[in-house]
């Protein structure tokens, strides 16, 4: 969730203890990956959003990108999430929010919260007039340690944190973070809650290593390599990959080159989508132009024909960098 300069002015800086960051690299570690050691505070327009950051110690780190804090007006009813290589786990302490998972699917209501797998389409959020969550943006292969399922059964189908955790376990849990002091405490109850759940997962070494080498690469490498490196088989690789993430390798990298793709694009400038495609290894602009609507169900141009309206709308908004708005 990024904090934009205004035009024409020098790279902003959010210092936070000893950490660092330039504010232009900062937004929602649901698509980024910058270390912190602390916490990262954000605030929306007028519209009034607070966002609270901060990376949990090990081995939670190895695992999960940040805890967040949330909560504020969301600048619009209803806001669209293209798909990352990431997973989600949100434990909701407002009113409801809605979800839909692709155009074929019904919305459904989450009171309590919600887990979200590698999604492999775009979200849609529904939202109430103030939301207040704390959550988990995990890596791809992070969510694995704390599902009593295998991660294929979730894919593109958010559950309830019910469901995965059990009603008893998520209610005292709700409790405990509705009387915490404040956003710093309660992201601690939640990391206390994640160690407290995080167990040994066959395999998960073999599937984060081969995960990690198709994020270097913005997912720009042949995934026969990566099974011989590994000494396994391609279709061994793929159960691995859809136990422990919900995907198998080929999709986990065409979800890390289409965000490579997305960063790339500067909304507020001229872009040259031949240039963008063939910069990201797409075969033509045709190409680029079919994985770009699988995956946001957008053209390229009116994707950001959207995001433009975003930052118009809501310039400088701690919301503004991903989200679109889907009314």
């Amino acid at each position: 969730m990024a904090a934009r300069r205004p035009a024409g002015t020098g790279p902003s800086v959010l210092e936070c203890g000893d950490l660092v960051v330039d504010a232009t690299k900062v937004f929602t570690r649901y698509l980024r990956r910058i270390p912190a050691r602390d916490a990262w505070r954000g605030v929306g327009d007028a519209v009034r959003v607070e966002y609270v950051s901060r990376v949990p110690r090990p081995p939670l780190d190895g695992l999960i990108d940040d805890l967040y804090y949330l909560e504020g007006a969301s600048p619009y009813a209803r806001l669209t999430l293209p798909p990352m290589p990431a997973a989600l786990l949100i434990v909701n302490l407002g009113a409801p929010f809605r979800i839909r998972a692709g155009t074929d699917i019904e919305t459904a209501e989450y009171a309590d919260g919600c887990v979200v797998t590698t999604p492999t389409c775009a979200l849609e959020f529904g939202y109430p007039l103030r939301t207040r969550s704390v959550g988990v943006h995990f890596k791809p292969w992070g969510l694995a340690p704390f599902l009593p399922m295998p991660a294929a059964e979730l894919c593109d189908q958010p559950v309830t944190v019910e469901q995965v955790w059990g009603r008893p376990s998520i209610a005292e849990l709700r409790d405990r973070l509705a009387t915490a002091a404040g956003p710093h405490e309660m992201l601690t109850l939640l990391e206390e809650e994640l160690m407290r759940r995080l167990c040994e997962t066959a395999g998960l070494g073999l599937v984060r290593h081969t995960s990690s080498v198709i994020a270097a690469t913005n997912g720009a490498v042949a995934i026969g390599d990566l099974s011989v490196a590994a000494g396994v088989s391609t279709t061994h690789l793929a159960q691995r990959f859809n136990e422990l993430i919900g995907v198998t390798p080929k999709r986990l990298a065409r979800s890390y080159r289409f965000a490579a793709t997305v960063f790339a694009i500067n909304p507020a400038g001229p872009i040259d989508w031949g240039d963008l495609a063939a910069g990201a290894g797409y075969f033509d602009q045709a190409h680029f132009g079919h994985e770009f609507r699988a995956f946001t169900g957008l053209t390229p141009t009116r994707y950001v024909e959207v995001r433009r309206r975003f930052l118009r709308e809501h310039p400088g908004h701690v919301l503004d960098s991903w989200p679109l708005p889907a009314d």
